[in-house]
């Protein structure tokens, strides 16, 4: 049977499939199509019959097709012949599409045939295409994505290249989604695909790692110094607000910075090194590091008083020391501040400023935290079972205790299993805690406030706690942070942000806590300027659980409670 005999019982089949069939002489000539391969190509079968098989090959290939013909032709063997290989073809439109060819040939009365099976496989190649991005791009800014970043870091290291690398940590992008919602984070993470590329040359790529990560690869950059350029570049991109829709919003940045091979001689090392330099760059704050030795180093140290704190945590190390907080006028104690003291087998007792900044992010921050509220509590109820004036017991919070979900439920039955009242107890939350707007922070706080647990705000005017903070939180108590008081009687700018604090607290019916009072002359300053309660050396240090009582004591035996300065 030949495809052109139209009296074959197979013509109907030939002519119906979803195929296409193109069938051609020795002499590149069409000798027969069916109805999908007219429709295929765009062509009446009479346009098509007769012609060279060029009318539905690009221009580009055609030397190659004929080349190919023309052997077969003269007798050798085809390579193709009975395989299935993907090619391009010519529309009537002269728009190319992906086309797969099975190709037979035979001998038939007017010498060699060829004959095609073809196959249109656009749609394949587009869901391929989609696949591929979905692998390899970011879906919503159209970056590349952590696993095409990976790709080009090795191949850029496996070619021997030298390399800079960033990593890009966004400040603020939680509070965005947080408070304006998700579909105005998206928005701005779009804005940011656009800025940051732009900021840079044109040869560096772009990727997003992460929900609020980007890491840039700068390939041939071998010096130090032009990835800090890079780096300044983009930090420099940041001092304009992002508008989008009604919003005007400011980010900050943290970026950390290495370079191969200098800095590592494969992807993992190269990573980690910019990522100590991205720690680093956090610690400061909108601003960029590139790594340098030294910073390994300190991460040794780090992970090394990790594995001690663990071991401290395991061995019940830690104790708890209190610092009276003193009425003003009377000079009696009216609250104990619960601080932390490590009591280290080696080095000794260990104030807060030795390993707390490494306790807060540790994974026993939750358990340390919780031993804390237990034994002040403890220790507020042995001393008013002892026949003390009842005093508030103040207690730092770690982010941990508050993250964990059940803070009110903690605290609600550690007041209860040593049987005090909620107005017992005064919780003293950070700015770190403070900053986080999301109701399920909120909530337990107000479940305390209303329950008569005090919440105070510690070191209040330090940072970037906004006066929204304020209102948000149930707060009792504002502390005045030391920095303030140590130099109020000298600085007017800082006497009048104590005067200021003072001032804002009574309008809103809270209480204000004057931290590191040293001197008379700064307790009396602050007593004129309207503050009743305060803090520090002047009244005593930090003291274990015993020499506390005795202090209490000779205050009692002084027929008041009041404290002199030791």
């Amino acid at each position: 049977m030949t495809p052109t005999a139209d009296a074959s019982p197979l013509a109907g089949f030939v002519e119906n499939i979803e195929f296409a069939l193109v069938v051609i002489d020795a002499s590149r000539n069409i000798s027969f199509v069916n109805k999908s391969a007219e429709r295929m190509f765009g062509y009446d079968k009479a346009e098509l019959v007769g012609e060279t098989l060029d009318l539905i090959i690009p221009a580009r290939l055609r030397g190659a097709h004929n080349a190919g013909i023309a052997r077969v032709a003269a007798g050798t063997p085809s390579k193709l012949s009975g395989k299935t290989v993907e090619v391009s073809a010519l529309r009537r439109d002269g728009s190319e599409f992906p086309i797969e060819l099975s190709l037979s040939v035979w001998d038939g009365p007017n010498g060699v045939s060829m004959g095609g099976i073809i196959r249109d496989i656009s749609e394949r190649r587009q869901r391929d295409m989609r696949l591929y991005r979905l692998a390899h791009q970011d879906t919503l800014t159209g970056l590349p994505n952590r696993l095409q970043f990976d790709m080009q870091l090795e191949d850029a290291l496996e070619r021997g290249e030298a390399t800079g690398l960033l990593l890009v940590d966004l400040d603020g992008f939680k509070k965005v989604n947080d408070t304006l919602g998700h579909a105005t984070g998206d928005t701005l993470l779009q804005a940011l695909a656009v800025r940051l590329p732009a900021a840079l040359d044109a040869n560096a790529i772009v990727a997003r790692l992460g929900s609020d990560e980007f890491a840039v690869l700068l390939r041939g950059i071998d010096r130090p110094a032009a990835v800090a350029a890079a780096a300044n570049s983009l930090l420099h991109s940041f001092e304009q607000p992002f508008e989008i829709g009604d919003h005007f919003l400011k980010l900050g940045v943290s970026i950390g910075g290495a370079v191969a091979p200098r800095d590592g001689g494969d992807s993992e090392e190269l990573m980690a090194s910019a990522d100590l330099a991205l720690y680093r760059a956090r610690q400061q704050g909108g601003s960029y590091r590139i790594f340098e030795p030294g910073m390994r180093n300190a991460v040794a140290v780090r992970r090394a008083l990790q594995d001690e704190l663990l071991r401290a945590i395991r061995a019940r190390e830690f104790v708890l020391h209190y610092q009276p907080q003193v009425c003003l006028e009377s000079g009696r104690v009216m609250g104990a501040e619960a601080l932390l003291r490590w009591n280290h087998p080696l080095r000794g007792l260990l104030a807060p400023a030795d390993f707390l900044a490494v306790l807060e992010t540790h994974s026993g921050a939750l358990t340390v935290g919780n031993w804390i509220l237990d034994e002040a509590c403890r220790q507020s109820a042995a001393w008013r079972a002892s026949g003390f004036a009842p005093i508030t017991m103040a207690v730092n919070l770690f982010a941990a205790q508050v993250n964990a979900g059940n803070l009110a439920e903690t605290v609600t039955s550690t007041l209860s299993r040593h049987g005090l009242l909620a107005d017992a107890l005064e919780l003293e939350v950070t700015e770190t805690i403070a900053l986080d707007y999301e109701e399920r922070t909120l909530e337990p706080f107000r479940k305390l406030g209303k329950a008569g647990v005090g919440l105070a705000f510690d070191d209040f005017g330090t940072g970037h706690a906004a006066l929204s903070t304020i209102k948000r939180f149930p707060l009792t108590v504002l502390k005045v942070d030391r920095s303030f008081i140590r130099d109020m009687l000298r600085d007017p700018q800082d006497a009048a942000i104590v005067r200021a604090v003072l001032g804002m607290a009574g309008d809103m019916g809270l209480s204000v806590i004057a931290e590191g009072i040293e001197t008379r002359a700064q307790e009396a300053a602050l007593y004129a300027m309207g503050c009743r309660v305060g803090q520090g050396y002047l009244y005593s240090k930090a003291l274990p659980a015993a020499e506390f009582e005795q202090m209490l004591k000779r205050a009692e035996h002084a027929s008041e409670t009041s404290i002199t300065p030791l």
